[in-house]
């Protein structure tokens, strides 16, 4: 396994690997009240994260993303890139009928370990690991945000011209310390400066450039 974080109570992990079937049968405790635990401690830092850098985005569109992110595969696809399965403890039923390879088993788990890592260190670091673990999924999950401006303002372009002149972006600056950025990007067309945006991440930033200049094109119109 490579959970990215080493546990002072090993005792923590031990509880979170163990799932109730084998609690079950060997009448010990599992890692439920763990995985109770996680799941909040996830929904509020996926919560507090998306709310910072979607700023456009009404709890409509929040809730949508954080489900997204949340939900039993996407959970289920990390706990598999930590190798979660591995270390599970299950009974001999559950062990037979592949419960390490099982969505539901594995987001469950991932849930519990993340229960294990605030009991071990508090909130600061597990929400450290969470936005870690989380970060590919984050900067992609745009989609869910907003319309992609950035492809709409390239269909614009290609439209109007009917060439192959493709807007650019480029990083004006940068600024904060390297655990909380803000990027400035511009978008450019022909050359110009048509429109800039900042953001968390370069991806948003880029969109947020975009945004402002398809924006600027259609009220023009």
């Amino acid at each position: 396994m490579d959970i990215k974080y080493k546990f002072k109570n090993k005792k923590l992990l031990d509880l979170a690997l163990t799932h109730i079937s084998l609690a079950n049968d060997a009448k010990i405790q599992s890692n439920q009240r763990l995985e109770f635990l996680g799941d909040s401690v996830l929904s509020y830092v996926i919560a507090s994260k998306i709310f910072s850098i979607y700023p456009n985005c009404d709890e409509g569109d929040l809730t949508k993303i954080r489900a997204a992110l949340v939900c039993e595969k996407s959970l289920a696809e990390l706990a598999r890139q930590m190798d979660l399965g591995s270390g599970l403890k299950l009974g001999k039923s559950e062990a037979r009928s592949g419960g390490d390879r099982k969505d539901s088993v594995l987001a469950d788990t991932f849930e519990a370990v993340l229960g294990a890592i605030y009991l071990d260190s508090g909130i600061e670091e597990a929400t450290k690991w969470v936005l870690d673990v989380f970060d590919d999924k984050i900067e992609n999950i745009q989609v869910f945000a907003e319309p992609n401006y950035k492809s709409e303002l390239q269909i614009f372009f290609q439209k109007r011209d009917k060439g192959n002149e493709v807007v650019s972006y480029r990083l004006k600056e940068k600024k904060g310390p390297d655990h909380d950025p803000e990027f400035f990007v511009e978008a450019l067309y022909d050359g110009k400066v048509i429109g800039a945006g900042n953001g968390k991440n370069r991806k948003i930033a880029e969109q947020n450039a975009a945004k402002q200049a398809f924006e600027g094109l259609n009220q023009k119109q």
